[in-house]
């Protein structure tokens, strides 16, 4: 069972910045570290879009809601899941309020295109929350893409799983060393928007500055 005492609750989101750059989610979290830029703002408003409207309301078979805080006291992790869908359903769980027995889905929304592991790992982890809260366990989930407008179905299995844990343990040992990973130059820093605060183009002026030098006086 995890104890604030023993170290802080990470965040949700976090998960998928540190999958998708262990280097950008070290300099928001040890350092507090965050710029916005075009791709930043558009998130934020389709986040934004996702919650508004009724916080929660049943369309037929369907109770939908949305902004739903959620924790895992084992893990240590929580945030907030965009829309968890719970349907009707005869083996599923209770819900406070309402008749009958629902099985949750949350839905996680994105702005992108294509589905991306780090956006499975960040849905894997509210499922986790979810299931501890609920007693449950559940199977699948989604990710709702903004600009094809479409879901993709995420199975939620054990190598899934893990892949979490070994998020959350690798966050933990990071944050324990207060060591931010050195910059790696990639196709992907073009749109993020700590790109000016990483420079990753450093390490590799850095490492030909260095090979460049290497050997001038002989043995150096």
């Amino acid at each position: 069972m995890h104890s604030e005492d023993d170290y802080p609750v990470l965040n949700l989101s976090g998960i998928q910045k540190y999958a998708f750059c262990k280097r950008q989610w070290a300099l928001i979290a040890l350092e507090d570290r965050w710029e916005d830029n075009w791709h930043t703002v558009r998130g934020s408003l389709f986040h934004e879009n996702a919650h508004a409207g009724l916080r929660a309301e049943k369309r037929g078979s369907v109770l939908t809601v949305r902004a739903l805080s959620v924790c895992s006291r084992n893990l240590g992790i929580a945030g907030v899941c965009d829309v968890v869908e719970f349907i009707e359903s005869a083996d599923g769980v209770p819900v406070f309020g309402r008749a009958g027995r629902y099985r949750p889905v949350p839905v996680e929304y994105k702005k992108g295109k294509a589905f991306k592991e780090a956006d499975g790992l960040q849905l894997c982890a509210q499922a986790m929350c979810l299931e501890e809260m609920l007693c449950c366990r559940i199977e699948q989930a989604f990710v709702y893409y903004g600009e094809p407008r479409r879901r993709v179905s995420v199975p939620l299995d054990d190598g899934l799983r893990q892949k979490v844990l070994d998020c959350i343990r690798g966050m933990r040992a990071m944050l324990e060393s207060g060591r931010i990973p050195r910059p790696v130059k990639k196709k992907a820093c073009n749109g993020c928007s700590l790109e000016p605060v990483c420079l990753p183009e450093l390490a590799d002026s850095s490492a030909a500055y260095i090979l460049s030098h290497i050997g001038e006086d002989g043995d150096a």
